[in-house]
């Protein structure tokens, strides 16, 4: 009897041991490694321009001395493709899309501007010249922001992934997902530009706490991985344009957010705007903190 109660004894020991109040092979117990900050850039203003306060901003990029710009509100046939003096802000050549398309991201190349829609599946690509419409492709998804490297185009649909694209069939290549610092996906990666080897991504509402938490944040990406490798912190610019820090839902100027990089790759010069924006900056960059 006095073995069996030690025997007993032993395997009650031995079962405690390894039980809730013990090590368990499915829990890492090594401390959890905390998220590597990424260096976040600032900004000065170098000068602005009028910029059309109709234009709901979609999408951005600059060419040989002009703007391009896409809008969208598709309903209100607000969708448009703009050429624009940046000086003046005038639209000097348009193509009015046709209802209910919502235009969203454009990017040129090899004389052609492609462009997205939000949620009608239909790209169209356009003479860069004239703006005669040369032909649709059809995708999945929504399309939000649109850019190019020279050979592959690179499309958002407000998920954490960039497509990497086709622009002779617009079929996807590959998939980029990109995440946070914090190993959170980034959703809301809107309008793109390629600037200096990286893609700049505008985040739709960063000031939204379950998007960044903060106002007016641009993403610095690596495009061949999709890799975040930094911040652009343009919080605080053109505050007349946007909403106040304590405007109530329904605020009429809630969606008018920061939704526009273009690049003058010949001049470095850096452009900025958004959505119903009266300006469009010219930026420059501050070093990372």
């Amino acid at each position: 009897m006095r073995v069996f109660f030690i025997v007993m004894s032993a395997i009650f020991a031995l079962a405690c041991s390894s039980g809730a109040n013990g090590p368990s092979a499915n829990v890492n117990s090594k401390p959890t490694a905390k998220a590597t900050p990424l260096p976040v850039a600032g900004y000065e203003i170098v000068k602005s321009y009028p910029h059309d306060p109709q234009a709901f901003t979609q999408g951005l990029f600059f060419y040989d001395g002009f703007l391009y710009e896409s809008t969208g509100l598709g309903k209100t046939n607000q969708s448009t493709l703009r050429k624009v003096e940046i000086e003046t802000g005038k639209v000097v050549q348009k193509f009015d899309v046709p209802k209910p398309s919502f235009a969203e991201g454009i990017a040129l190349l090899d004389g052609k501007i492609y462009q997205l829609t939000w949620q009608e599946g239909i790209a169209r690509v356009f003479d860069a010249k004239d703006f005669t419409l040369i032909k649709e492709f059809p995708y999945q998804g929504e399309g939000w922001g649109l850019t190019t490297d020279g050979t592959h185009l690179f499309m958002t649909d407000h998920t954490h992934v960039m497509r990497v694209l086709s622009p002779e069939t617009f079929k996807s290549i590959k998939m980029l997902a990109v995440m946070r610092e914090d190993g959170k996906p980034l959703m809301n990666i809107n309008e793109l530009e390629f600037v200096k080897g990286e893609i700049w991504a505008n985040v739709w509402h960063s000031e939204k706490p379950d998007v960044l938490g903060k106002p007016n944040h641009i993403a610095r990406i690596e495009p061949q991985t999709g890799k975040l490798l930094g911040w652009i912190n343009l919080a605080g610019i053109s505050p007349e344009d946007q909403p106040a820090a304590d405007a109530r839902p329904g605020d009429p100027k809630q969606e008018n957010v920061l939704n526009g990089i273009a690049y003058d790759a010949a001049n470095d010069r850096i452009f900025v705007t958004g959505k119903n924006w009266k300006k469009l900056y010219e930026i420059k960059l501050k070093p990372a903190a």
